[in-house]
């Protein structure tokens, strides 16, 4: 397997303080990659850069995306190369439904005009797929969606978009567990249609649980403190971070 994402070396600051330092993260294709960390260890900072959010400014090192340098390309363009980033807190869109959102992404990433009967077809599906009822549809974006609603609303953007990367910020975060089974089942079936390679952000790993992970990179205080396979979140989720990085310089 060719490499999708390698990073090499990458400073990031904001508003003049430096959140991350020197860091190094290399994902091939296919895989499924795990960052944890404590709040504030720079976890969203680094999915925001690598999807080229203008909050974020690299004083360092590269991003390269399927053998490209992206490191000074904008959202926009990477969203085209394929790159998604899913929100913490998904922000509501007043005046634009969920369907028209999804069919204007899909449009603009593929660069095709798409008949509308095919589009439902497939949205529906999707929505089937995880759970979600679909009247969501016609209701605009994440305005009066629960927090689990707006989090199936994040699986239906990959699902329909089918990026070739996914980065997941905390999407089980405030989800109950069967919330978290239904969202592992539309990560699941993101991966079987169109082989993605994920980039999974959190600090609690509950999704963890219904997913394989080839591997694991621990963050603290804008570094990659530790990393090793899937067995690594396990022994986060067993022990914690402060022992799982006793004696680990930081």
């Amino acid at each position: 397997m060719s490499d999708i994402l390698k990073i090499t070396g990458l400073s990031v600051s904001a508003e003049d303080k430096e959140l991350l330092h020197g860091v190094d993260l290399t994902i091939k294709e296919g895989e499924t990659h795990v960052l944890m960390g404590h709040n504030g260890a720079g976890k969203s900072t680094l999915g925001c850069t690598i999807m080229g959010s203008p909050e974020y400014t690299v004083t360092g090192g590269s991003i390269v995306f399927d053998g490209e340098d992206i490191t000074a390309e904008s959202a926009d363009k990477r969203a085209k190369r394929g790159i998604f980033l899913s929100f913490q807190n998904p922000i509501e869109i007043p005046g634009i439904t969920l369907s028209e959102f999804l069919r204007n992404a899909l449009e603009q990433v593929t660069g095709k005009r798409l008949k509308l009967w095919d589009f439902k077809k497939q949205l529906k599906a999707a929505m089937e797929l995880i759970g979600m009822d679909s009247s969501y549809a016609d209701r605009d974006l994440n305005v009066g969606f629960s927090g689990g609603e707006k989090k199936k609303a994040e699986i239906l953007q990959l699902l329909i978009l089918k990026p070739r990367l996914a980065i997941l910020d905390e999407t089980d975060s405030g989800l109950d567990v069967d919330a978290v089974k239904t969202v592992s089942k539309g990560i699941e079936e993101y991966r079987k249609s169109v082989g993605g390679t994920l980039l999974i952000i959190t600090h609690n790993a509950k999704i963890l649980e219904e997913l394989k992970v080839d591997a694991t990179h621990i963050l603290a205080n804008g570094r990659v403190a530790k990393e090793g396979d899937g067995n690594l979140a396990v022994k986060v989720l067993e022990s914690g971070f402060e022992n799982t990085l006793s004696g680990v310089e930081r």
